[in-house]
Protein backbone atom coordinates (compact mmCIF):
# COMPACT_ATOMS: atom_id res chain seq x y z
CA UNK A 1 0.00 0.00 0.00
CA UNK A 2 1.03 3.57 -0.46
CA UNK A 3 2.28 5.12 2.72
CA UNK A 4 3.58 8.44 3.90
CA UNK A 5 6.71 8.28 6.04
CA UNK A 6 5.58 7.70 9.61
CA UNK A 7 1.92 7.44 8.61
CA UNK A 8 -0.46 4.50 8.77
CA UNK A 9 -1.29 2.89 5.39
CA UNK A 10 -4.54 4.26 4.00
CA UNK A 11 -6.55 1.77 1.96
CA UNK A 12 -9.16 4.49 1.49
CA UNK A 13 -6.99 6.30 -1.07
CA UNK A 14 -4.67 3.60 -2.44
CA UNK A 15 -4.85 1.96 -5.84
CA UNK A 16 -7.20 -0.83 -6.85
CA UNK A 17 -4.95 -3.76 -5.94
CA UNK A 18 -4.01 -2.32 -2.56
CA UNK A 19 -7.64 -1.49 -1.79
CA UNK A 20 -8.84 -4.98 -2.67
CA UNK A 21 -6.06 -6.57 -0.63
CA UNK A 22 -6.75 -4.32 2.38
CA UNK A 23 -10.43 -5.29 2.27
CA UNK A 24 -9.61 -8.99 2.15
CA UNK A 25 -7.08 -8.68 4.95
CA UNK A 26 -9.55 -6.83 7.19
CA UNK A 27 -12.07 -9.67 6.84
CA UNK A 28 -9.33 -12.26 7.42
CA UNK A 29 -8.43 -10.52 10.67
CA UNK A 30 -12.10 -10.51 11.73
CA UNK A 31 -12.20 -14.29 11.16
CA UNK A 32 -9.31 -14.79 13.58
CA UNK A 33 -10.76 -12.33 16.07
CA UNK A 34 -13.88 -14.50 16.30
CA UNK A 35 -11.78 -17.26 17.89
CA UNK A 36 -10.09 -15.09 20.49
CA UNK A 37 -10.95 -15.80 24.10
CA UNK A 38 -12.76 -19.05 23.37
CA UNK A 39 -11.72 -22.49 24.54
CA UNK A 40 -11.39 -25.60 22.38
CA UNK A 41 -14.92 -26.79 23.08
CA UNK A 42 -16.38 -23.41 22.13
CA UNK A 43 -14.55 -23.09 18.79
CA UNK A 44 -15.74 -26.61 17.87
CA UNK A 45 -19.28 -26.21 19.15
CA UNK A 46 -21.81 -26.99 16.41
CA UNK A 47 -24.36 -24.20 16.34
CA UNK A 48 -26.50 -25.02 13.29
CA UNK A 49 -28.18 -28.10 11.85
CA UNK A 50 -25.59 -28.11 9.04
CA UNK A 51 -22.77 -28.52 11.58
CA UNK A 52 -21.29 -25.03 11.29
CA UNK A 53 -18.66 -24.22 13.87
CA UNK A 54 -15.96 -21.57 14.14
CA UNK A 55 -12.94 -23.81 13.72
CA UNK A 56 -14.40 -25.57 10.68
CA UNK A 57 -14.96 -22.22 8.99
CA UNK A 58 -11.32 -21.24 9.54
CA UNK A 59 -10.19 -24.58 8.07
CA UNK A 60 -12.46 -24.03 5.06
CA UNK A 61 -11.16 -20.51 4.49
CA UNK A 62 -7.58 -21.76 4.59
CA UNK A 63 -8.32 -24.39 1.95
CA UNK A 64 -10.04 -21.90 -0.37
CA UNK A 65 -7.17 -19.40 0.00
CA UNK A 66 -4.83 -22.14 -1.21
CA UNK A 67 -7.24 -23.15 -3.97
CA UNK A 68 -8.01 -19.74 -5.44
CA UNK A 69 -4.72 -17.93 -4.93
CA UNK A 70 -2.23 -20.78 -5.26
CA UNK A 71 -3.63 -23.75 -7.19
CA UNK A 72 -5.37 -21.55 -9.75
CA UNK A 73 -2.12 -19.70 -10.48
CA UNK A 74 0.11 -22.79 -10.56
CA UNK A 75 1.72 -22.09 -7.22
CA UNK A 76 2.70 -24.48 -4.49
CA UNK A 77 0.06 -25.71 -2.07
CA UNK A 78 0.99 -27.63 1.05
CA UNK A 79 -0.29 -31.21 1.07
CA UNK A 80 -3.81 -31.26 2.49
CA UNK A 81 -4.76 -33.99 4.95
CA UNK A 82 -8.45 -33.73 4.01
CA UNK A 83 -10.58 -33.59 0.87
CA UNK A 84 -11.33 -29.90 0.19
CA UNK A 85 -14.15 -30.88 -2.18
CA UNK A 86 -16.17 -32.56 0.55
CA UNK A 87 -17.48 -31.47 3.92
CA UNK A 88 -14.10 -32.42 5.43
CA UNK A 89 -12.90 -28.84 5.01
CA UNK A 90 -15.84 -27.47 7.03
CA UNK A 91 -15.18 -29.41 10.21
CA UNK A 92 -12.29 -30.07 12.53
CA UNK A 93 -11.51 -33.58 13.62
CA UNK A 94 -10.57 -34.37 17.21
CA UNK A 95 -6.96 -34.84 16.08
CA UNK A 96 -6.89 -31.32 14.61
CA UNK A 97 -5.96 -28.67 17.15
CA UNK A 98 -7.13 -25.08 17.21
CA UNK A 99 -3.50 -23.98 17.03
CA UNK A 100 -2.87 -26.28 14.08
CA UNK A 101 -5.82 -24.98 12.07
CA UNK A 102 -5.02 -21.34 12.88
CA UNK A 103 -1.43 -21.99 11.77
CA UNK A 104 -2.75 -23.64 8.58
CA UNK A 105 -4.81 -20.50 7.90
CA UNK A 106 -1.73 -18.37 8.52
CA UNK A 107 0.32 -20.39 6.03
CA UNK A 108 -2.47 -20.20 3.45
CA UNK A 109 -2.69 -16.43 3.92
CA UNK A 110 1.07 -16.09 3.53
CA UNK A 111 1.06 -18.16 0.33
CA UNK A 112 -1.89 -16.19 -1.02
CA UNK A 113 -0.19 -12.91 -0.13
CA UNK A 114 2.84 -13.93 -2.21
CA UNK A 115 0.57 -14.45 -5.21
CA UNK A 116 -1.09 -11.07 -4.72
CA UNK A 117 2.28 -9.35 -4.32
CA UNK A 118 3.95 -11.03 -7.29
CA UNK A 119 1.15 -10.92 -9.87
CA UNK A 120 -0.77 -8.11 -11.49
CA UNK A 121 -4.55 -7.84 -11.34
CA UNK A 122 -4.70 -8.82 -15.01
CA UNK A 123 -2.67 -12.03 -14.62
CA UNK A 124 -4.80 -15.13 -15.16
CA UNK A 125 -4.97 -18.61 -13.74
CA UNK A 126 -7.14 -21.66 -14.23
CA UNK A 127 -9.53 -23.09 -11.67
CA UNK A 128 -9.98 -26.78 -10.96
CA UNK A 129 -13.01 -26.84 -13.26
CA UNK A 130 -11.13 -25.18 -16.13
CA UNK A 131 -12.33 -21.59 -15.83
CA UNK A 132 -9.86 -18.83 -16.59
CA UNK A 133 -9.83 -16.21 -13.83
CA UNK A 134 -7.89 -13.00 -13.30
CA UNK A 135 -6.23 -12.14 -10.02
CA UNK A 136 -8.68 -9.21 -9.82
CA UNK A 137 -11.63 -11.62 -9.97
CA UNK A 138 -10.05 -13.91 -7.38
CA UNK A 139 -9.48 -11.00 -4.97
CA UNK A 140 -13.11 -9.91 -5.32
CA UNK A 141 -14.31 -13.50 -4.94
CA UNK A 142 -12.20 -14.08 -1.84
CA UNK A 143 -13.40 -10.82 -0.26
CA UNK A 144 -16.96 -12.12 -0.79
CA UNK A 145 -16.11 -15.62 0.48
CA UNK A 146 -14.26 -14.40 3.56
CA UNK A 147 -16.84 -11.74 4.44
CA UNK A 148 -19.67 -14.27 4.02
CA UNK A 149 -18.04 -16.72 6.40
CA UNK A 150 -17.00 -13.96 8.79
CA UNK A 151 -20.72 -13.13 8.94
CA UNK A 152 -21.51 -16.74 9.76
CA UNK A 153 -18.85 -16.55 12.45
CA UNK A 154 -20.47 -13.38 13.84
CA UNK A 155 -23.68 -15.28 14.44
CA UNK A 156 -22.01 -18.41 15.82
CA UNK A 157 -19.84 -16.36 18.19
CA UNK A 158 -22.84 -14.39 19.44
CA UNK A 159 -24.70 -17.64 20.10
CA UNK A 160 -21.71 -19.03 22.03
CA UNK A 161 -20.93 -16.15 24.35
CA UNK A 162 -22.72 -13.00 23.19
CA UNK A 163 -19.56 -11.60 21.52
CA UNK A 164 -20.28 -9.32 18.60
CA UNK A 165 -18.35 -7.02 16.28
CA UNK A 166 -15.54 -7.41 13.80
CA UNK A 167 -12.57 -6.24 15.87
CA UNK A 168 -11.30 -5.82 19.39
CA UNK A 169 -12.63 -2.74 21.13
CA UNK A 170 -10.07 -0.07 21.88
Amino acid sequence: MTTNPGATPTPYTDGEKETLYASLDRHRDAVLWKLQGLDDEQVRRVMTPSGTNLLGLVKHLASVEYGWFCSAFGREVEPLWFDPFSDEDMSAGQDETTEGIVAFYGRARTAADRTVTELSLEDVGTTGNGRTVSLRWVLVHMIEETARHAGHMDIVRELIDGGTGDHRPG
